[in-house]
Protein backbone atom coordinates (compact mmCIF):
# COMPACT_ATOMS: atom_id res chain seq x y z
CA UNK A 1 0.00 0.00 0.00
CA UNK A 2 1.42 3.59 -1.04
CA UNK A 3 1.02 6.02 1.79
CA UNK A 4 1.56 9.38 1.51
CA UNK A 5 1.00 12.46 4.01
CA UNK A 6 -0.32 15.90 2.64
CA UNK A 7 0.94 17.97 5.81
CA UNK A 8 -0.22 21.76 6.74
CA UNK A 9 -1.87 24.11 9.03
CA UNK A 10 -5.00 24.00 7.21
CA UNK A 11 -6.43 27.25 8.78
CA UNK A 12 -8.63 26.76 7.76
CA UNK A 13 -8.71 24.43 4.34
CA UNK A 14 -9.31 26.09 1.43
CA UNK A 15 -10.52 25.23 -2.57
CA UNK A 16 -7.07 24.91 -3.44
CA UNK A 17 -6.44 22.57 -0.23
CA UNK A 18 -9.05 20.36 -1.66
CA UNK A 19 -7.80 20.38 -5.11
CA UNK A 20 -4.93 18.71 -4.58
CA UNK A 21 -5.88 16.54 -1.39
CA UNK A 22 -8.00 15.03 -4.76
CA UNK A 23 -5.50 14.80 -6.60
CA UNK A 24 -3.55 13.29 -4.58
CA UNK A 25 -5.88 11.01 -3.34
CA UNK A 26 -6.09 9.67 -6.92
CA UNK A 27 -2.27 8.75 -6.51
CA UNK A 28 -1.81 7.42 -3.40
CA UNK A 29 -3.63 4.61 -1.86
CA UNK A 30 -4.10 6.23 1.23
CA UNK A 31 -3.21 9.68 1.85
CA UNK A 32 -3.54 11.10 5.52
CA UNK A 33 -3.93 14.73 5.99
CA UNK A 34 -1.55 15.82 8.60
CA UNK A 35 -3.11 18.91 10.56
CA UNK A 36 0.10 20.75 12.39
CA UNK A 37 -0.84 21.14 16.34
CA UNK A 38 2.26 23.26 16.76
CA UNK A 39 2.61 25.43 13.90
CA UNK A 40 4.87 28.87 13.85
CA UNK A 41 1.41 30.36 12.89
CA UNK A 42 -1.11 32.06 15.17
CA UNK A 43 -3.91 29.85 14.49
CA UNK A 44 -7.66 30.89 14.15
CA UNK A 45 -8.77 27.51 14.83
CA UNK A 46 -8.29 24.82 16.87
CA UNK A 47 -6.40 21.49 16.10
CA UNK A 48 -9.33 19.49 16.54
CA UNK A 49 -11.50 22.51 14.81
CA UNK A 50 -9.52 22.06 11.69
CA UNK A 51 -9.32 18.69 11.74
CA UNK A 52 -13.37 18.43 11.74
CA UNK A 53 -13.75 21.13 9.26
CA UNK A 54 -11.29 19.04 6.88
CA UNK A 55 -12.70 15.66 7.75
CA UNK A 56 -16.46 17.50 6.74
CA UNK A 57 -14.91 18.97 3.72
CA UNK A 58 -13.34 16.19 2.50
CA UNK A 59 -16.27 13.36 3.35
CA UNK A 60 -16.60 12.33 -0.59
CA UNK A 61 -13.03 11.39 -1.42
CA UNK A 62 -11.72 7.68 -0.49
CA UNK A 63 -8.62 6.67 0.95
CA UNK A 64 -7.96 9.51 2.94
CA UNK A 65 -7.95 9.98 6.75
CA UNK A 66 -7.73 13.20 8.73
CA UNK A 67 -5.01 13.62 12.04
CA UNK A 68 -3.24 16.23 14.19
CA UNK A 69 0.86 15.60 14.50
CA UNK A 70 3.26 17.04 16.50
CA UNK A 71 7.27 16.84 16.10
CA UNK A 72 8.82 16.31 13.05
CA UNK A 73 7.49 15.13 10.03
CA UNK A 74 9.93 13.02 8.83
CA UNK A 75 8.93 11.03 11.93
CA UNK A 76 5.12 11.25 11.57
CA UNK A 77 6.04 9.77 8.09
CA UNK A 78 7.83 6.91 9.54
CA UNK A 79 5.38 5.64 11.56
CA UNK A 80 2.52 5.89 9.31
CA UNK A 81 4.59 4.18 6.73
CA UNK A 82 4.39 6.76 4.05
CA UNK A 83 6.62 7.14 1.29
CA UNK A 84 6.03 10.31 -0.25
CA UNK A 85 5.05 13.74 0.77
CA UNK A 86 2.65 15.52 -0.95
CA UNK A 87 3.24 19.30 -0.70
CA UNK A 88 0.86 22.38 -2.96
CA UNK A 89 2.80 25.26 -4.80
CA UNK A 90 0.77 27.99 -5.78
CA UNK A 91 3.54 30.22 -7.22
CA UNK A 92 6.84 30.46 -7.83
CA UNK A 93 7.27 32.28 -4.26
CA UNK A 94 6.34 28.59 -2.82
CA UNK A 95 9.37 26.80 -4.85
CA UNK A 96 12.21 28.37 -2.77
CA UNK A 97 10.82 27.89 0.63
CA UNK A 98 9.28 24.22 -0.30
CA UNK A 99 12.44 23.15 -1.78
CA UNK A 100 14.64 23.97 0.69
CA UNK A 101 12.07 21.75 3.06
CA UNK A 102 12.06 18.67 0.80
CA UNK A 103 15.93 18.57 0.81
CA UNK A 104 15.99 18.71 4.76
CA UNK A 105 13.56 16.23 4.89
CA UNK A 106 15.52 13.93 2.31
CA UNK A 107 18.86 14.83 4.84
CA UNK A 108 16.17 13.56 7.49
CA UNK A 109 14.89 10.42 5.80
CA UNK A 110 16.27 9.76 2.53
CA UNK A 111 13.59 7.06 1.39
CA UNK A 112 11.15 9.80 1.66
CA UNK A 113 9.99 11.38 -1.06
CA UNK A 114 8.03 14.71 -1.87
CA UNK A 115 5.49 15.40 -4.46
CA UNK A 116 4.68 18.95 -5.36
CA UNK A 117 1.51 19.72 -7.09
CA UNK A 118 -0.08 22.82 -7.70
CA UNK A 119 -3.69 23.42 -7.98
CA UNK A 120 -5.79 24.40 -10.67
CA UNK A 121 -5.00 27.87 -12.24
CA UNK A 122 -8.39 29.09 -10.21
CA UNK A 123 -7.03 28.43 -6.84
CA UNK A 124 -3.24 29.67 -7.07
CA UNK A 125 -4.08 32.78 -5.44
CA UNK A 126 -6.26 31.56 -2.62
CA UNK A 127 -4.38 31.38 1.03
CA UNK A 128 -5.99 30.54 4.16
CA UNK A 129 -4.56 34.16 5.38
CA UNK A 130 -6.22 35.93 2.82
CA UNK A 131 -9.43 34.06 3.07
CA UNK A 132 -9.98 35.05 6.76
CA UNK A 133 -8.72 38.67 6.04
CA UNK A 134 -11.74 38.91 3.50
CA UNK A 135 -14.21 37.44 6.00
CA UNK A 136 -13.23 39.27 8.82
CA UNK A 137 -13.66 42.12 7.13
CA UNK A 138 -17.46 41.19 5.44
CA UNK A 139 -16.43 40.27 2.11
CA UNK A 140 -17.88 36.73 0.34
CA UNK A 141 -15.66 33.91 0.64
CA UNK A 142 -18.43 31.44 -0.48
CA UNK A 143 -16.01 30.62 -3.70
CA UNK A 144 -12.42 30.23 -2.02
CA UNK A 145 -13.40 27.53 0.98
CA UNK A 146 -16.37 24.92 1.42
CA UNK A 147 -19.79 25.32 2.76
CA UNK A 148 -19.00 24.21 6.03
CA UNK A 149 -15.69 26.32 6.15
CA UNK A 150 -17.64 29.20 5.24
CA UNK A 151 -19.86 29.18 8.13
CA UNK A 152 -17.26 28.31 10.93
CA UNK A 153 -15.37 31.49 9.84
CA UNK A 154 -18.92 33.57 9.84
CA UNK A 155 -19.28 31.94 13.27
CA UNK A 156 -15.51 32.86 14.47
CA UNK A 157 -15.76 36.95 13.55
CA UNK A 158 -19.42 36.42 14.98
CA UNK A 159 -20.93 37.49 11.17
CA UNK A 160 -23.36 34.95 11.72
Amino acid sequence: MRRAIYPGSFDPITNGHLDVLQRAAGIFDKLIIAVARDNAKQSLFTVDERVELIRNAAAEIPGIEVMPFEGLLVNFAREHKACALVRGLRAVSDFEFEFQLALMNRKLEPNLETLFLMPREEYTYISSRLVKEICRLGGHIEQFVPPNVVTALRSKFNLD
